[in-house]
C-alpha cells in the first residue's frame, strides 16, 4: 500500500477513536443499544425576554431567557436512560433560547453526559409537521403547524459530521411519516424509524465492506469510473446499501457538473455494459467489472478498518478515497498544462499516469474536460498512445 495512503488512514483512525472518549476500543464497537440513542420533543416557540442582572464588577448585564409562558419542550419519545434525558433537554433548550437552532437545518455538536460520563456527538434538527387540512386552514387563519426537535446521539461530533446530507434526508423521511394521513400504527412506525437511525444512516458503508470483502475493489472502480451498476436478486436493504455506497464514493459534486455528465455518456457508449452484481448466493458475484491498483490499495484500507469495528471509520476512509482521486486528477491537469509547452512535462504526465494506479480512469476524465481545448487535446491523445503501448508491452 502507498505510504501516504497508510499515513492518512492511521491519522484518521486515531482522530476518530480519540474523539469518542471513554471506554476501550472494544467498548466502542458497533452495538446498537449503547452506541446510538434518539429523542423526539414537541416544541412551542418562545419570545426571548431580557433579564438584567449584576455582574461581579457591579455593572449591569443583559441575559436572554425564554419566557416560560411561551416556551415548551416536551418529551414525545426516547430510548435514552431516564437519568440522561433531562440533560439533553436542558442542552437543547439552551440552544433554542439562544436562537442557535433553525427550522429545517440540522446541526451537529458535542455534548457531555454526566452519566455515564463522556462526550457524545449530537445531531439535532427543528422541523414542522406539515399536516394541515383544508378545514383547519379555513377555520383558523393563524394556525401554526406543530414543531418538533429530534436528536440523534451516537459516536463523536467528528463522526456525525461525516453524514450531514444523510441525516437531513432522514429527518425528511420522519416528516413524511408524521404527515401521513393514516393514523393507525403511526406511533409504532415513528418509534421504529427513530430507533433505526444509526443502522440506516451510519452503518450502510460498513455492511457493504463486510459483504464484498476483497471484491469491494470492483465497486470502487465502478464508482470512480462512472460505470452503471445493476444489482440482481438482492433484498431491498442490500440494494439500498450498495446504491448508497456508490453515491457516496462517486466524485459527483467534486468535479464540474458538465464534465461528469459527459463522462457518464462517454463511459456508457464505450462499455455498452453495466457492472452486474448477482446477490443470489451468500457471496455476491460480479460480471463485467473492472479494477486497477488504486482501487485495490483502497480496498485493502477498508478491510484494515473492518478489524477495528468502528462504523464511522469506513466513511472517513471513503472520503479520503475521493480526496486522493481528486488530488490525482488535479495533478494530472497541471502536468498537461505544462506539457503543452514542455516535452519533459509530457514525460512527467506519462510517468504519473503509469505510477498513480488509476491512470485508465484519470485519462478518461481529463479527455472529456479537454475536449474543446486543441493543445491539451493533443497532449491527451499522445498520452493515450503511450498508455496503450505500455499496456501491450506488459503482456
Amino acid at each position: 500500500m502507498l505510504p501516504s495512503l497508510q499515513e492518512s488512514l492511521d491519522g484518521d483512525e486515531k482522530e476518530l477513536e480519540s474523539s469518542e472518549e471513554g471506554g476501550s476500543a472494544e467498548d466502542r464497537r458497533l452495538e446498537p443499544l449503547p452506541s446510538s440513542h434518539y429523542c423526539l420533543y414537541s416544541y412551542r416557540g418562545s419570545r426571548l425576554t431580557q433579564q438584567r442582572g449584576d455582574s461581579d464588577d457591579g455593572s449591569g448585564t443583559n441575559a436572554e431567557t425564554p419566557s416560560s409562558d411561551d416556551f415548551s419542550l416536551s418529551l414525545v419519545d426516547t430510548n435514552l436512560p431516564s437519568e440522561v434525558e433531562p440533560q439533553l433537554r436542558s442542552f437543547i433548550a439552551k440552544r433554542l433560547s439562544k436562537g442557535a437552532v433553525f427550522e429545517g437545518l440540522g446541526n451537529v455538536t458535542s455534548m457531555e453526559l454526566s452519566s455515564p460520563g463522556y462526550r457524545v456527538g449530537c445531531y439535532h434538527c427543528l422541523f414542522q409537521q406539515e399536516k394541515l387540512t383544508l378545514e383547519t386552514a379555513t377555520v383558523d387563519s393563524e394556525y401554526k403547524p406543530s414543531e418538533y426537535v429530534v436528536c440523534f446521539l451516537g459516536g463523536s461530533e467528528k463522526g456525525l459530521e461525516l453524514y450531514p446530507l444523510e441525516l437531513d434526508k432522514y429527518i425528511q423521511g420522519l416528516k413524511n411519516i408524521m404527515n401521513c394521513e393514516e393514523e393507525r400504527g403511526l406511533e409504532d412506525h415513528i418509534k421504529s424509524y427513530l430507533i433505526n437511525w444509526f443502522e440506516d444512516v451510519v452503518c450502510p458503508i460498513q455492511r457493504v465492506v463486510l459483504l464484498f470483502q476483497e471484491k469491494l475493489t470492483f465497486l470502487l472502480h465502478a464508482a470512480l469510473s462512472y460505470t452503471p451498476v445493476e444489482v440482481k436478486d438482492s433484498d431491498e436493504k442490500t440494494e439500498r446499501d450498495i446504491n448508497r455506497f456508490l453515491s457516496v464514493a462517486s466524485l459527483q459534486g467534486l468535479i464540474h457538473e458538465g464534465t461528469m455528465t459527459s463522462l457518464c455518456m462517454a463511459m456508457s457508449e464505450e462499455q455498452h455494459q453495466s457492472v452486474v452484481i448477482d446477490c443470489s448466493t451468500s457471496r455476491p458475484r460480479f460480471f463485467n467489472a473492472g479494477s486497477n491498483r488504486f482501487c485495490e490499495d483502497w480496498m485493502q484500507a477498508f478491510l484494515n478498518g473492518a478489524e477495528g469495528g468502528n462504523p464511522f471509520l469506513f466513511r472517513q476512509v471513503l472520503e479520503n478515497f475521493k480526496l486522493k482521486a481528486i488530488q490525482d486528477t488535479n495533478n494530472l491537469k497541471r502536468f498537461i498544462r505544462q506539457a503543452e509547452m514542455n516535452h519533459y512535462a509530457l514525460f512527467k504526465c506519462y510517468m504519473f499516469l503509469k505510477n498513480c494506479g488509476s491512470g485508465d480512469i484519470l485519462l478518461k476524465i481529463v479527455k472529456v474536460e479537454h475536449e474543446e481545448m486543441p493543445e491539451a487535446k493533443n497532449v491527451v491523445a499522445v498520452l493515450e498512445e503511450f498508455m496503450k503501448e505500455a499496456l501491450v508491452q506488459s503482456f
